[in-house]
């Protein structure tokens, strides 16, 4: 089994997969959206919870491996990265959405010194957004962030463009069509629900949505 449908399988074992495409979920963003992902729930699930460390890293170690410290971001980056970087013995920071209203207004915490090469640690990517806003705070330290990862990725076009123009190449475990798939395989949706989430997908893709 491929990384990518084991880590597939790993979310849909921990219940981070909803699926539901006649009662559609609203996004933050407030895109209608058929599938629902919440990779926190991956935490309370050893078995799945390693799987995730262990892909993550072996992602790092292949693309970016001159990387000195691992990043989380806040919130559900944080646990992953922490397993990250101690299977890399590697030091951890991790990056809040927005600075601290108190103290010396840190954005970023733990020990970060100029000019180390950073890796981000994200939990899933849609368009990028929060990611971008951790790789330019890192940025703002003197940090030279070199990628990201992620446990998922909705495979968007905005996404790539998004990175493409932070100039920051990213990677993910598994994403979309590998969840579609294997809750296929698993019986979790019906192949008459096939259809209607990739034409979901291909119009948000295309900005359609």
């Amino acid at each position: 089994m491929t990384i990518q449908k084991e880590v597939a399988q790993g979310m849909l074992k921990a219940g981070a997969v909803s699926i539901n495409p006649t009662n559609l979920f609203t996004w933050a963003s407030g895109i209608k959206s058929p599938i629902y992902c919440d990779t926190r729930l991956t935490i309370s699930y050893p078995n799945v919870r390693k799987t995730i460390a262990r892909g993550l890293a072996q992602l790092i170690q292949e693309n970016f491996p001159e990387a000195e410290v691992v990043a989380g971001t806040a919130t559900a980056g944080i646990p992953h990265a922490a397993w990250v970087s101690d299977l890399l013995d590697l030091p951890m920071v991790y990056v809040r959405s927005k600075p601290k209203g108190h103290g010396q207004g840190n954005q970023t915490e733990g020990k970060l010194h100029r000019g180390q090469k950073v890796v981000v640690v994200e939990d899933i990517i849609s368009t990028g957004g929060s990611s971008i806003n951790a790789v330019e705070a890192l940025r703002r330290e003197g940090a030279e962030v070199i990628g990201v990862v992620s446990v998922y990725s909705y495979m968007l076009n905005r996404a790539d463009e998004n990175f493409k123009e932070a100039g920051v190449p990213y990677k993910s475990l598994t994403n979309f069509e590998t969840l579609v798939e294997t809750a296929k395989e698993n019986q979790e949706i019906q192949s008459s629900d096939i259809p209607g989430l990739l034409q979901w997908h291909a119009d948000l893709k295309e900005g359609k949505l």
